[in-house]
């Protein structure tokens, strides 16, 4: 009896983009299904609230590790006023989150789709 020998270096790939087109497919259509005027009304809010150049760089400055919000405006060169105030947008919007400690306030992305977004965003800009 002879066995099947699978060169799986080369299937495993074309498997997973396979699956990747299948599954990516199946998103867009799911989503040309449920684009009604409250979603696509929050996602313009999505993309507006990440539409300033000073919440980019914030968000750029959370993203590996938490900042408090003087580090944060150090980063981007901002008052520590400006950078409270484009926070508390990105927080009503659920981008960032606030972690206290004692009397300090640390900032920190919300989550991985928040990170995704923002990978998928610097790809598309640097590819282009």
């Amino acid at each position: 009896m002879r066995l099947l020998s699978i060169d799986f270096s080369r299937a495993l790939p074309k498997i997973y983009e396979q699956i990747f087109t299948y599954n990516t497919m199946a998103k867009t259509e799911r989503a040309k299904e449920d684009m009604d005027e409250r979603t696509a009304s929050d996602l313009a809010e999505l993309f507006r609230a990440i539409g300033d150049t000073s919440r980019v760089r914030i968000l750029a400055a959370v993203m590996t590790r938490e900042c408090k919000v003087g580090d944060i405006a150090a980063a981007v060169g901002n008052s520590e006023s400006a950078v409270s105030h484009h926070l508390r947008h990105l927080r009503q919007m659920r981008l960032v989150r606030a972690r206290k400690a004692g009397r300090e306030v640390f900032y920190s992305l919300d989550d991985d789709h928040v990170v995704a977004l923002f990978k998928l965003g610097l790809e598309h800009v640097r590819h282009g």
